[in-house]
C-alpha cells in the first residue's frame, strides 16, 4: 500500500498507544510532509518535559522515531504548498492539518499515483475524504 501517513498514526504506533491502525503495518511506500518530522519530535520532547517519558524512554523513542522515518518519502513544504494551504477547503482545517492535506495532494499530482490517507484525526479524515482520498484510521460519516 502507498499511503500518506500523518503524525497521529506514527506516534500512536511508536508510543504503543491503544487502537494502533492495523493497516499501518501494510504500508510499503510511506509518504509524509516534512511537518511529520517536526510534530513527532516535538511530541516526544513535550512528553519528556511533562514527565510522561523518562529520559531513557525519550532517547529510545527518539531513536525509534528516526528509524521509522528513514523510509518515508518526504514532501517538502515549499512556497507552492503554502500558497495552496492558504486557500479554502470544504472542511474548516487548522494550518497544520491543511499542510498535511495539501502535501498529499501535491504528491499525488506529481506522481500520478493514488494514496491512501492514514490519520486518526476525524476532521482531517473528513477533509481528505471530501477530496477523494480513501481514508483509514478514523470513523466514516
Amino acid at each position: 500500500m502507498i499511503a500518506y501517513v500523518d503524525s497521529s498514526i506514527l506516534m500512536r504506533f511508536l508510543l504503543g498507544q491503544p487502537s494502533v491502525l492495523p493497516e499501518f503495518r501494510k504500508v510499503e511506500r510511506p509518504v509524509a510532509s516534512k511537518l511529520l518530522r517536526v510534530e513527532g519530535l516535538r511530541t516526544l520532547d513535550r512528553l519528556r518535559v511533562r514527565g510522561l517519558l523518562t529520559e531513557k524512554e525519550y532517547v529510545k523513542s527518539s531513536e525509534e522515531f528516526r528509524d521509522a522515518t528513514d523510509a518515508i518519502e518526504w514532501v517538502e513544504i515549499t512556497d507552492s504548498v503554502l500558497d495552496r494551504v492558504c486557500g479554502s477547503f470544504a472542511i474548516g482545517l487548522g494550518t497544520l492539518d491543511a499542510i498535511h492535506l495539501v502535501s498529499a495532494l501535491v504528491w499525488q499530482e506529481r506522481t500520478k499515483m493514488k494514496l491512501v490517507f492514514l490519520t486518526h484525526d476525524e476532521l482531517l479524515g473528513r477533509a481528505a475524504r471530501a477530496l477523494g482520498f480513501q481514508v483509514l484510521g478514523c470513523t466514516q460519516e
